[in-house]
């Protein structure tokens, strides 16, 4: 079997669930070897990345195991919360997680980048539409949408850089039917699969003339506008 990414090495963060363990077993599938960090215990290394100890710790492990990084994903998840309960700590949490630890990764890992890096930071179809309360989530996911296309500049000639952005994702690979399906284009909501396979894309030779963009993978969710009555979908207020 061709393995497009056999003797390369990833790292994701937010790896060991939801859409960063499917971009990180898809990359091992093509070969590479992948170094995990995530909250949740794994084969790799489990701890907080908002914590700027344990981004070192974690960068002076995948060092000496490799050498090198090929692939940095950025994906870990920022927690949600709103205007209405979110604390000065929650929201500086939040930004940590979604913004500081992806620069200061970035930053650890620039002496050990092997030719042909790419970074691919995971944001959101929240970095242009909000819903209600979930105003740490959304700053955070534009933060890395916009730190993406200032990394590319700066990493010129060295590292590619890249977000993407996700809509509608069940991680559990649910299918969905009536309203929730009909509001996409695509006529469904997508998986973890649909995120995974351009975060490969982007780290691919295919993507070489790609930096600094921002690729939003939603089935056109956010293109479709949608009135109340359109698509079986219908408002209710809360009373």
């Amino acid at each position: 079997m061709n393995k497009m990414f056999q003797g390369k090495v990833a790292v994701v963060t937010g790896g060991a669930q939801g859409i960063g363990k499917t971009v990180a077993e898809e990359f091992k599938k093509n070969g590479a070897a992948v170094c995990v960090i995530d909250k949740k215990p794994n084969d790799f290394f489990s701890g907080d990345i908002a914590d700027e100890e344990t981004l070192v710790a974690f960068s002076q492990k995948v060092v000496a195991s490799y050498g090198r990084v090929d692939f940095l994903v950025n994906n870990a998840l920022p927690i949600s919360k709103g205007i209405d309960s979110c604390s000065w700590n929650d929201f500086n949490y939040a930004l940590s997680v979604g913004v500081s630890a992806p620069f200061y990764l970035t930053k650890l890992f620039l002496p050990y980048f092997a030719e042909g890096a790419s970074i691919v930071n995971i944001s959101s179809s929240r970095d242009r539409m909000s819903q209600p309360n979930t105003e740490s989530y959304t700053a955070a996911k534009g933060g890395i949408a916009a730190l993406t296309h200032a990394l590319a500049v700066s990493l010129a000639g060295k590292v590619r850089v890249n977000s993407v952005s996700p809509g509608w994702i069940d991680t559990s690979f649910k299918q969905y039917s009536g309203a929730d399906s009909e509001q996409h284009p695509v006529r469904r909501v997508g998986n973890p699969l649909d995120i995974a396979h351009t975060v490969l894309f982007l780290c691919s030779g295919k993507a070489g003339f790609i930096t600094g963009e921002n690729i939003c993978v939603d089935g056109g969710m956010t293109k479709q506008m949608i009135y109340s009555g359109d698509y079986n979908w219908t408002l209710n207020p809360a009373e």
